[in-house]
């Protein structure tokens, strides 16, 4: 197997033209990512209680260099900005801790404490940037958290800035948008081992840092991999203009659902004219679906809350600050900030329907789509996150789904099967090979990685195919201005040359599975379902839940988990279950041995308890090391 390889001669003239040609001149962001800052964390390194590294700032210090060539010059800027860490004053009472996790945490002085908005994605993270701040700013109290949105980067660190106790007590109320805790435990569950399994390529958590390696993922540069929590909230914010007031601090919400996540919420602060926008206006062109996998987002809505949150606000505020990256300020400069991210997740989707309703696909839109110049030329609306590529694309499959019309492409065989009828017509795997290494001496990445990819998925045992296909994502790599295109083509390029690195982030974390409720437990056991041998399996089990005196039956029959609360007189059981729903919890989904605790008197079953074992012997267990670059 290869080793690591220099910047080919084509990808190395590419980046040279994007130095030439961007507007690198421009050095506002700079200036503003460097403004109200008061101290750094020093040593960058945050270590669990067992002494493992789980967040490294330190080890992009290699980024304070000049751009080499395996870099594309435009990440290569947009990382330096999100690799500044420390404690930043964003306004009078605002404060931001930046560059300890892949977002921010704000911190919002009240009469007796501090707020805080978002506490990044581990304890360890959230708890080290807490520290930094009370060094600097005092020893409050944490008076309130906010959670700004359903995604883990903004919550998993809720326990290392408050406790279940101070919340339980009404002494640290914790705000959300409506419907927060529902997205939040699905996302992370249901399909939680695959988009874990791939977030390891989007983040490039397992890359070594370095020029050719890990430089970031735009939006900031990897995740933590602490521990992450969950608090529920005690607060849901359901409607526009919606105003709490918090330690004496007054908030006005504005309900932003299907725009950045399905359930978020930008905020002002009135009395500090501050604007937060979670993370729906940032420096970068996010993503309408990320490549980790999601549901599609909606540009055309994301686009609509913008124009509403300039209206509702922007005249009224002095600095405008998010939940990544560096707060804009100026009332004006902010205004034309949110106003060209507005336009461009407009232009993105207006643009796309247009195209499909000509006959064009999504391959072809992302292929010729070109922003105006105003657009393009502001560094905000850059790829670095988001891409206009796989954003049109996600905006052909929000409508047109994945079916591109072609009747051609409405029953293809799978990537193996396909695969091997493709080498047999290109004349075996040798001349695909020998094929391919000209096409890579030319320059054609794209089309020498689409080629290999067959040899591979047909013959997983080739490494010469492997090998070249390793250099050849290596140099895509090279060329991508997009911060997680990178890190998926260079965690392909690693995890060919290296094996599998699995999943090194936890999603599923116990406070995240403790928050699911009955009818999400059986949801989630319902996906495990291994349908074709349970086809002729019909169970009956009862769970009476002592918290909220219901009782929920599911029932396996033709494959399926169905599953509901009992009204009115059903058939009797093959087994009833009493207990809690904490204990509902730990005998599902959290691995405790239910006899146990049927011995223990914690759970009281009648009928056949076995009927619960047949059952689970049909659930099938997710694989979070499923192979991705190889069949």
């Amino acid at each position: 197997m290869t080793s690591q390889q220099a910047a080919s001669a084509s990808i190395e003239a590419n980046n040279e033209t994007s130095l030439r040609t961007l507007p690198f001149g421009d050095t506002q962001d700079f200036a503003d990512a460097e403004r109200g800052f008061v101290a750094a964390l020093t040593p960058g390194v945050v270590k669990n209680a067992e002494g493992k590294v789980v967040w490294s700032s330190d080890a992009f210090a290699f980024l304070d260099g000049e751009c080499p060539p395996t870099v594309h010059p435009s990440l290569w800027r947009q990382s330096k900005l999100c690799a500044m860490q420390g404690l930043y004053e964003v306004t009078d009472g605002i404060y931001q801790i930046r560059g300890l996790d892949l977002s921010n945490m704000t911190l919002v002085e009240g009469d007796t404490g501090v707020i805080v908005i978002d506490p990044l994605i581990s304890v360890e993270t959230a708890a080290a940037g807490l520290a930094l701040y009370r060094e600097h700013r005092g020893d409050r109290p944490v008076t309130g958290v906010i959670y700004t949105h359903s995604h883990i980067d903004h919550f998993g660190g809720v326990k290392g800035v408050t406790t279940q106790d101070d919340v339980d007590a009404g002494r640290c109320p914790v705000i959300a948008p409506v419907g927060f805790a529902e997205h939040a435990v699905e996302e992370n569950v249901y399909a939680g081992t695959a988009m874990a399994r791939r977030a390891a390529y989007m983040y490039g958590a397992a890359l070594p840092p370095g020029p050719l390696g890990s430089v970031g993922a735009g939006l900031g540069q990897t995740t933590s991999i602490g521990q992450p929590t969950l608090i529920t909230p005690t607060i849901s914010i359901d409607h526009t203009g919606q105003t709490v007031t918090v330690d004496g601090v007054a908030i006005e919400f504005q309900m932003t659902p299907g725009t950045e996540a399905p359930s978020e919420m930008n905020f002002y602060f009135p009395d500090r004219r501050a604007l937060c926008m979670a993370e729906n206006a940032t420096h970068t062109l996010h993503n309408l679906l990320t490549l980790r996998g999601a549901l599609v987002r909606d540009p055309h809505v994301w686009s609509k809350y913008l124009t509403e949150a300039i209206n509702r606000y922007a005249s009224r505020s002095d600095v405008v600050f998010a939940s990544h990256h560096w707060p804009t300020w100026d009332t004006e400069r902010l205004t034309e900030y949110l106003s060209i991210q507005r336009d461009l997740y407009g232009y993105l989707h207006d643009q796309t329907l247009r195209a499909l309703n000509k006959g064009a696909t999504g391959i072809e839109i992302a292929e010729d789509i070109q922003l105006p110049p105003a657009l393009a030329n502001s560094w905000s609306t850059h790829g670095y996150y988001g891409s206009v590529s796989h954003n049109v694309k996600a905006i052909y499959q929000r409508y047109m789904g994945w079916f591109d019309g072609n009747p051609a492409n409405l029953w293809q065989h799978t990537p193996v099967e396909s695969a091997r009828r493709h080498l047999e017509f290109m004349g075996g795997a040798d001349e695909a090979v020998t094929k391919a290494r000209k096409s890579y001496a030319d320059g054609d990445f794209r089309w020498v990685a689409q080629v290999l990819n067959y040899v591979i998925f047909a013959d997983p045992g080739n490494t010469e195919a492997k090998a070249l296909q390793a250099d050849t994502l290596e140099q895509l790599g090279y060329g991508c201005e997009n911060g997680t295109w990178r890190n998926f083509f260079l965690m392909g390029a690693y995890e060919l040359r290296n094996g599998s690195v699995g999943t090194p982030t936890v999603t599923a974390a116990p406070d995240i599975m403790a928050a699911l409720s009955a009818e999400q437990v059986f949801d989630a056991i319902a996906l495990r379902v291994d349908g074709p041998r349970a086809w002729s399996a019909r169970i009956a089990l009862d769970w009476k839940i002592k918290d909220t005196g219901t009782v929920h039956r599911a029932l396996l029959r033709n494959g399926v988990l169905v599953h509901f609360d009992v009204e009115g007189d059903l058939a009797p059981a093959d087994a009833a279950f009493t207990l809690t729903e904490a204990d509902l919890h730990a005998a599902l989904l959290g691995g405790a041995d239910l006899s146990q605790m049927i011995g223990d008197g914690r759970v009281a079953v009648e009928g056949d308890p076995a009927a619960l074992a047949e059952l689970v012997g049909y659930l099938d267990a997710p694989d979070p090391d499923f192979a991705i670059v190889t069949p």
